[in-house]
């Protein structure tokens, strides 16, 4: 049985449904909510269920692997002692579960513990030079340094351990998330109420409205990534996961309004002065490290990735 916390999330729920597919018996750890999360698993049948609160049970059945995916991921969250009890509290109690029973570990990092990027992108850098600009970003680079202290110091790890550091990740499954969902199925859903097509202005000078960059990766591809990790228990580390190239949030808008067959109309407004000392406005992961691990599967075009993602949006949400 293989457990994933966040399961019914939006890349918990597709690596749910890609398990249970290839016919592993899968237990989801997660909050359902009011927001519609459950309906992130009804194409997938799962073996059990549980609450967060009740993760000592859900370890206690035996897990063969844990994918650690539960998180507040909320980059505005302020509430400090909630973000780390779940980010970093509860994820330390599953490492030293996986630790003690030999079980291997996979969870998600984030390409927010980069931060503003002035220290690169680089999954081999010292974690001591990343300034994370949020919460978010901050809980789980803290959690990154404490795997690695217990790596370095050679205490009780899991017989495999895997960070990912998530680029940003668009596609099915994500209605739930809301204000937090991607530009690309936010701005499809303001398109459907007959509203603009709105961007963010630029704050940097000489960066053009709209060309703030991000490594988009399609949920597809990540699934294919945590999939690859367990069919290769001999590989452990800090790995990002991401297409290796930035695109702007002008591309985004370009390929969103082509397939919907409409005009490249692109409204810019102002940032909320609140996510002005937060805001990445540039990210690009460095995957030669997965790559060196033996990761060789292309990954999807933003053009091909929001064309799939429209004909999923316009069967799921007419």
């Amino acid at each position: 049985m293989i457990l994933v916390t966040g399961g019914a999330g939006f890349m918990g729920s597709n690596v749910v449904k890609s398990l249970c597919d290839s016919g592993s018996d899968v237990a989801v750890v997660d909050h359902l909510g009011s927001e519609g999360k459950w309906k992130n698993m009804r194409d997938s049948n799962i073996w059990q269920f549980w609450q967060p609160d009740e993760i000592t049970r859900a370890l206690a059945g035996g897990p063969t692997a844990v994918i650690h995916l539960g998180a507040i991921s909320d980059t505005t969250a302020t509430n400090a002692d909630e973000v780390m009890k779940t980010n970093f509290t509860l994820s330390y109690h599953i490492w030293e579960w996986c630790a003690q029973h030999k079980v291997p570990f996979i969870y998600a990092s984030s390409a927010a513990t980069y931060g503003d990027g002035s220290a690169g992108f680089d999954d081999t850098c010292d974690l001591a030079s990343l300034k994370p600009l949020n919460l978010y970003g901050w809980s789980k680079h803290l959690f990154d340094q404490k795997v690695i202290k217990c790596v370095q110091n050679q205490k009780a790890t899991p017989p495999q351990w895997v960070g990912l550091k998530f680029f940003n990740v668009y596609g099915p499954k994500e209605t739930h998330k809301a204000r937090m969902a991607s530009v690309c199925f936010n701005q499809y859903q303001a398109l459907k109420r007959g509203e603009s097509l709105r961007l963010f202005k630029s704050t940097v000078q000489g960066l053009a409205d709209g060309e703030q960059s991000r490594d988009f990766i399609w949920v597809g591809d990540v699934v294919k990534v945590i999939c690859w990790f367990l069919e290769h228990p001999e590989q452990s580390g800090l790995f990002n996961v991401g297409t290796g190239k930035a695109r702007s949030f002008n591309s985004v808008a370009h390929a969103l309004l082509a397939n919907l067959g409409l005009p490249p109309d692109i409204d810019y407004v102002d940032m909320p002065e609140v996510l002005r000392d937060k805001y990445q406005n540039f990210t690009e992961a460095k995957i030669q490290k997965l790559r060196a691990a033996g990761f060789t599967d292309s990954m999807c075009s933003l053009e091909d990735g929001v064309a799939q993602y429209v004909e999923w949006l316009k069967e799921n949400l007419p």
